[in-house]
């Protein structure tokens, strides 16, 4: 099935599914201990049960590559990789969600490559390959993680860009909590994260150590990233002095998904349009 290349230019894109089970959802501060919090959702029967399988897409008009570089653990990391036009040092790291990097990541990449313009994309692969169309799969890729491969991952890719790299990063759900944590990771050479939906870092010393903005899209109907999770995100942000801009929709758990009969077509594109005009600024 061959997708409009426009309509995802528009619209943020999520390969998950609002939430209208009546059973309570594990709360997603329940593993404090994770780098990425929501891999404590990996065991929830209602998160899994919320994301129906993406729509079958193969994506052929490709403009980046796929690479690899080495991690200090011995081995590689993967990642989809696309160029600017002419060279930059601007870098935006782009976390897929718990399918995996798939080609509607890939495609999300080049889209944002095209809108933002001088940038270099690296979508990262957190999962070493994998990916699946099967949520049962995705929470069983998603628990298997371990933090200190997660965190060997984001520093390889920190570390191929270069020191004079400037990074932004952006991803949504799984890959939002990841985005938070790059630029945690990115250091000084960091310079703007955005933030869909995914699951903020809850140590108040850590989110001290942020060296630039946030940019936090969420919705107020979400049952895991709550309004209550976002208000305490942003107090931890004030007490860590660092700027946070909030932005909420009156709608469900991932709902800048295009692939999904609940998608959100007004509340995604304007998120969209949030999210580049961010990004662009900081890029500057």
């Amino acid at each position: 099935m061959k997708f409009n290349s426009f309509l995802f230019s528009l619209f943020i894109l999520v390969i998950q599914v609002p939430f209208f089970s009546k059973a309570q959802p594990i709360s997603c501060c329940s593993n404090p201990k994770s780098i990425n919090g929501m891999v404590a959702f990996a065991n929830d029967p209602s998160f899994i049960s919320a994301h129906e399988s993406p729509l079958p897409f193969n994506y052929v008009e490709a403009a980046g590559k796929m690479i690899s570089f080495p991690t200090s653990d011995g081995k590689n990391a993967n990642a989809y990789e696309v160029k600017a036009s002419t060279p930059t040092n601007n870098y935006l790291f782009v976390f897929h969600e718990w399918w995996g990097l798939n080609d509607y990541i890939k495609q999300r990449a080049d889209d944002l490559q095209k809108s933002i313009g001088n940038v270099n994309v690296i979508a990262i692969d957190i999962y070493d390959g994998r990916v699946t169309s099967n949520a049962d799969s995705a929470g069983s890729f998603m628990s298997q993680l371990k933090d200190v491969r997660i965190e060997n991952i984001i520093n390889a890719a920190i570390t191929s860009v270069g020191k004079n790299a400037r990074i932004a990063t952006i991803g949504w759900c799984f890959g939002g909590g990841l985005s938070l944590k790059g630029t945690s990771l990115a250091g000084k050479q960091a310079v703007g994260c955005v933030l869909y939906y995914g699951m903020p870092i809850t140590d108040v010393n850590k989110l001290k150590e942020l060296n630039c903005d946030v940019f936090g899209i969420f919705g107020t109907r979400d049952k895991w990233i709550s309004p209550e999770v976002v208000a305490q995100f942003e107090k931890d942000m004030k007490s860590a002095g660092k700027i946070l801009t909030v932005k909420n929709y009156e709608a469900d758990h991932a709902f800048a998904n295009p692939s999904n009969p609940h998608f959100d077509k007004v509340s995604a594109a304007d998120a969209n349009a949030n999210a580049l005009e961010f990004l662009k600024k900081v890029f500057k």
